[in-house]
């Protein structure tokens, strides 16, 4: 089958002319495209997405507005320092207030419900060393959060839960959840509203840096722009093999409707690698990488049986004790990591930024990492 032919009217209006290419339209990308038009209101900008949907994890995560529990934070606080900590969770949390500045609560559907953090018996030092750091949390983070207490004991309230074997629970009083299909929309909506054109099925294959533009590289056609900032997270070393990125596929099901179902908040285990929360009147539930990391570094979509049967057993054992449910939605997102806690906001090459792994928090660094690129380019 022959390449189709663009005829005269597709080549002035959709494939020449841009000032600004950005590659990837997740969460960064869209965000990135919205701000560089607010500071370049005559810019001609393209968002290019390899699929028909963002590949990655902008519409395929869990919709956790949140910034860390207590023993994620102890973890990168342990990795990073204490002055790096502070930085990367004063990113989250100015990253979040700006994503809900930009396309506002009632259409990102935010609920400020919590987040809670959930220890089992095997888990008893863990959970009486976070315990034990919640007043050092709180006075860390106030300044950074605008509350004095941020994280408190909820173990009293686990009874109403349902939860079996589960014998300290931890409440992060800042944390809440959003619809990222209704987030993805919304920022489409604002791209086209500011006169930014979006192209999915659009995979770029190749980026040619030269002195005055940058050449893309498609399946169907070959674009320039004067700048391209390059937003696709765990795929980004396909045109950067050098880059500290490395991908980490997370696995996610949702179950039939429950009757009944009264489950306000986001729940986290075993440091933030289970996760689960109420959608609609279903239970949505994901993670399990740490079973497999090997498996798991991949930016290949799909699921593993090791993973999902955890995940199930999770969900029968724990969630929902004695419950037979019925499993209909099932799918992979990739998300990106690296050495340092920060994203990677930097010129990569002549007219290239980087704008690229929010380390698993997409949703609260998305927005905050969109801007940072957009200011460095220029206008």
């Amino acid at each position: 089958m022959s390449k189709p032919s663009f005829s005269y009217w597709e080549h002035r209006s959709f494939l020449q002319g841009f000032d600004v290419v950005v590659i990837g339209a997740g969460i960064v990308g869209l965000t990135a495209a919205i701000y560089t038009k607010r500071r370049w209101p005559q810019a001609r900008i393209a968002v290019l997405e390899r699929d028909m949907l963002p590949n990655g994890a902008s519409t395929k995560n869990a919709g956790f507005a949140c910034f860390g529990s207590i023993s994620e934070l102890l973890e990168q606080q342990k990795k990073g320092g204490t002055a790096a900590l502070l930085e990367v969770v004063r990113a989250r949390w100015e990253g979040l207030a700006l994503l809900r500045e930009l396309v506002g609560d009632e259409a990102l559907h935010y609920q400020p419900v919590g987040g809670y953090e959930l220890f089992q018996a095997a888990d008893a030092e863990l959970a009486a060393t976070c315990r034990e750091h919640i007043a050092y949390f709180n006075e860390l983070l106030a300044p950074v959060v605008g509350v004095p207490v941020v994280f408190r004991d909820a173990t009293s309230r686990l009874p109403a839960t349902g939860f079996a074997g589960v014998e300290t629970m931890l409440e992060n009083t800042a944390e809440g959840a959003l619809h990222t299909g209704k987030m993805m929309h919304a920022l489409l909506k604002r791209a086209w509203h500011d006169d930014i054109l979006v192209l999915h099925g659009c995979p770029v294959t190749q980026l040619e840096p030269g002195p005055v533009s940058v050449r893309l590289h498609t399946p169907l056609a070959q674009l320039e722009a004067g700048q391209v900032v390059l937003a696709t997270n765990a795929f980004s070393r396909q045109f950067f093999p050098e880059l500290d990125v490395v991908p980490g596929r997370g696995q996610v099901l949702v179950t039939e409707p429950i009757e009944g179902l009264n489950l306000p908040g986001t729940f986290h285990y075993d440091k933030g690698y289970y996760y689960f929360r109420q959608v609609d009147n279903r239970i949505l539930l994901g993670g399990g990488r740490n079973l497999d990391f090997d498996a798991e570094t991949t930016t290949e979509p799909g699921l593993t049986d090791v993973v999902q049967r955890t995940l199930e057993k999770l969900l029968t054992e724990v969630i929902r004790p004695g419950s037979n449910l019925r499993i209909d939605y099932r799918w992979s997102g990739t998300m990106a990591f690296g050495a340092e806690l920060a994203p990677i906001v930097r010129l990569l090459a002549p007219g290239v930024v980087g704008a690229l792994r929010c380390n698993g928090m997409g949703i609260a660094m998305g927005a905050r990492t969109g801007q940072l690129a957009a200011k460095m380019i220029s206008g």
